[in-house]
């Protein structure tokens, strides 16, 4: 597939980040022209990956039985914390196999924090309440984002180069949808580039 230059009529730059690095903005829809919220999008460069972020952390919080936020996206080598921020206890889970893990019952922040060091979607729920479940996806990039309520999300500041843009919404039941870009941090016109998810796994 031959990569499409983000100055072209349907992919373009938000904007420039100087001379050899660019923000890319996406629109993420539905079939129907609906904004999807809790979708993410990262940016893969050809060739060699972008080195683990050692030390890097974030944080999922459980507020009225409900994961916080729902949807969290990290490059490989982040520690998640988990505080509990109910009055009762949680006891967090994953059968992933980007990463499997069960913490024990507690509550307040006395939980371990969890290091996802492999690139996948990790499902999370919780052994005593059913209905709560969260996605953490786990990227080989610094260069990631998650959409608001607008479906808008923006690439902070990417260098001259070839990418490969994934985007995905599986909270919402979306395929995962990959595209070819080429960014010139040189381009003048800011353009939204609008990406329409399929329904489905």
């Amino acid at each position: 597939m031959k990569p499409a230059r983000v100055i072209a009529a349907s992919l373009a730059l938000l904007g420039s980040a100087g001379a050899s690095a660019a923000d890319l903005a996406l629109d993420i829809r539905d079939a129907a022209g609906r904004p999807i919220a809790d979708a993410v999008a990262y940016a893969q460069p050809a060739g060699e990956a972008p080195p683990a972020r050692a030390g890097t952390r974030a944080v999922i919080d459980q507020v009225n039985k409900t994961f916080v936020p729902r949807v969290t996206i990290v490059q490989s080598g982040t520690q998640v914390f988990f505080p509990n921020s109910d009055n009762i206890r949680h006891s967090i889970y994953s059968f992933s196999p980007a990463k499997t893990f069960t913490t024990k019952l507690y509550s307040g922040r006395e939980a371990a924090p969890v290091l996802f060091d492999k690139t996948g979607l990790v499902v999370l729920g919780c052994n005593i309440h059913d209905n709560m479940v969260a996605w953490v996806f786990i990227v080989d990039t610094p260069w990631f984002a998650r959409s608001g309520t607008d479906g808008l999300v923006t690439l902070k500041a990417l260098p001259d180069g070839e990418y490969t843009i994934t985007t995905s919404a599986p909270a919402g039941g979306f395929k995962s949808r990959e595209m070819r870009v080429l960014v010139d941090g040189s381009a003048a016109s800011p353009v939204r580039i609008p990406v329409a998810l399929e329904a489905g796994s």
